[in-house]
């Protein structure tokens, strides 16, 4: 699966990462390196879905990025 879109941090239970991708929906990120969280940054990312993933943020999927490149 292919997405892009912005990284933010949100200060929800701790902190998390996410992406707030163009398709319009918020996907919790997991994988990649620490260069990815970097709040603001728009990337294009590779990766899959977890659906059997449950987190305490429940911000929404998790998206595990198998790579990335930015924007």
């Amino acid at each position: 699966m292919k997405l892009s879109g912005t990284v933010q941090y949100q200060d929800l239970e701790g902190g998390v990462w996410v992406l707030k991708a163009d398709d319009g929906r918020t996907y919790q990120l997991a994988g990649g390196d620490r260069k990815i969280k970097k709040d603001g940054q728009r990337i294009s990312a590779e990766g899959s879905i977890q659906r059997d993933a449950v987190t305490a943020a429940m911000v929404g999927p998790v998206f595990h990025v198998s790579s990335y490149k930015p924007e």
